[in-house]
């Protein structure tokens, strides 16, 4: 678990970060009956295997039942297997979204005329290796924005979407305000670029352009000067492949990787889903027009979208639906998921909430797996397609299916309020997108 100390820091900041780093930690796991009774209806080899030895796995489950009171607010129970924050895990883009919200409450707290998310943004490279940006080939403008970027990083994961909200938030700010928030184990050191340590520290400087190319705003380069504490190590597998390609007989080094625990992670959702569900510390202030924003996207499927216009048979609508993969690649039409994923380095990981309109029930899944029989970090080789996308669908059909007949003393219809999906042209001759880096 790793803190974050700054070099220049109050007294009461630095009392604030000690309490909230102490406290964030479970030393021991959680567990549940309820979960565990649902995960042993599962008639499913590779789902016992992993239930019989989840340490082994790293699997950590967290159920949400969500029910109602009678003026209709959700009321949150949570249900837990094996759940530790010290039971490391590799996030992978699972840090989209918390950048995707820093982002957006970014824009809203610099109140400037012309400025949100849909505002043409350039990046300089301003520091060695920084890749400059002037323009966004997915977008209807071709023109790069946190909208797009948005877009991007929740529709089927892309990665630089990633890399340019990080720039655009700044590592400092972003570690900062989740510790604020109350998300003691976030840990935002890296980007997906390939780079060091200290040139992850800089940050791109950003100029943001009305429509007539007129500058609205300059944000200079920045450098991190908070200095990151590491007490304990990560270290993972039995042998790595290095940078230079080579096999080496030793565990992987994760302890300067990126870290957010599972129940942060499904906390800082459920913070967007239903802010007034959450402490107010916890929540992201960003206009309901954006939070919205959000969560379409977080729920639309590449089907839908026209920019970026995906190739839906690549890029399908179960694509980062991990609890709802099966050969058909669809869901079910009164089904919307809304959630973040993340896989990398055999972790497989999905944040979900789930909102079934036709049957009016909805909840929240979150799991975690890790997947490596060779025990090779870094060799692409991993147990993905046979053991862990067939874990993570039969939790998600056991889950959805236990709901199905859970009873419910109120049971309101449930909508997504104000949140409106897009609708492809048929007509549009446009060549798809078949490639990306996610």
């Amino acid at each position: 678990m790793a803190k974050l100390i700054p070099i220049a820091q109050t007294a009461c900041l630095g009392i604030l970060m000690l309490l909230i780093t102490s406290t964030g930690i479970k030393a021991q796991s959680k567990n549940d009956a309820i979960l565990e009774r649902i995960l042993s209806s599962i008639q499913n080899e590779q789902v016992k295997k992993i239930i019989a030895d989840p340490n082994q796995y790293r699997c950590q489950i967290i159920y949400t039942q969500i029910d109602r009171n009678a003026k209709g607010s959700p009321i949150f129970t949570h249900h837990w297997f094996n759940v530790n924050s010290n039971l490391y895990f590799n996030p992978a883009s699972m840090v989209k979204m918390p950048l995707a919200f820093l982002s957006l409450e970014k824009l809203n707290e610099l109140k400037i005329a012309g400025v949100d998310k849909f505002t043409t943004m350039a990046f300089d490279s301003s520091h060695e290796k920084q890749v400059a940006m002037t323009t966004d080939s997915s977008a209807k403008n071709f023109k790069p924005s946190i909208a797009q970027f948005i877009r991007r990083a929740m529709l089927i994961s892309e990665n630089d979407p990633y890399n340019r909200m990080y720039q655009f938030v700044g590592q400092e700010a972003a570690n900062r305000k989740m510790i604020e928030k109350g998300y003691a184990s976030s840990r935002i050191t890296r980007q997906f670029m390939g780079y060091t340590e200290d040139q992850n520290r800089h940050t791109n400087g950003i100029r943001f352009f009305n429509g007539d190319g007129k500058l609205l705003y300059h944000q200079q380069p920045a450098y991190n000067r908070d200095s990151f504490r590491f007490p304990n190590p990560v270290l993972i597998g039995d042998k790595h492949i290095n940078r230079n390609d080579e096999l080496v007989n030793g565990p992987f080094d994760f302890t300067r990787h990126n870290n957010i625990s599972l129940d942060d992670m499904r906390q800082m959702l459920q913070a967007v889903l239903y802010p007034l569900s959450v402490p107010k510390r916890q929540r992201f202030n960003v206009t309901e027009a954006d939070r919205l924003f959000m969560l379409q996207y977080m729920s639309q499927y590449p089907s839908e979208t026209p920019y970026p216009n995906y190739d839906s048979t690549i890029f399908y609508d179960s694509y980062v639906k991990f609890f709802f993969q099966d050969s058909t690649h669809q869901l079910p039409a009164h089904i919307r998921v809304f959630n973040k994923v993340g896989w990398a380095y055999g972790f497989l990981t999905d944040v979900s909430y789930v909102m079934d309109s036709k049957n009016n029930i909805d909840y929240m899944l979150s799991a975690t797996v890790y997947v490596n029989s060779d025990g090779i970090i870094n060799d692409s080789k991993y147990d993905e397609e046979s053991m862990g996308f067939p874990f993570l669908s039969a939790l998600g059909k056991a889950v959805y299916e236990y709901e199905l007949k859970r009873p419910r003393i109120h049971q309101p219809p449930l909508k997504m309020k104000g949140v409106v999906y897009e609708k492809r042209d048929p007509q549009d001759k446009r060549p798809t997108i078949k490639m990306a880096d996610n």
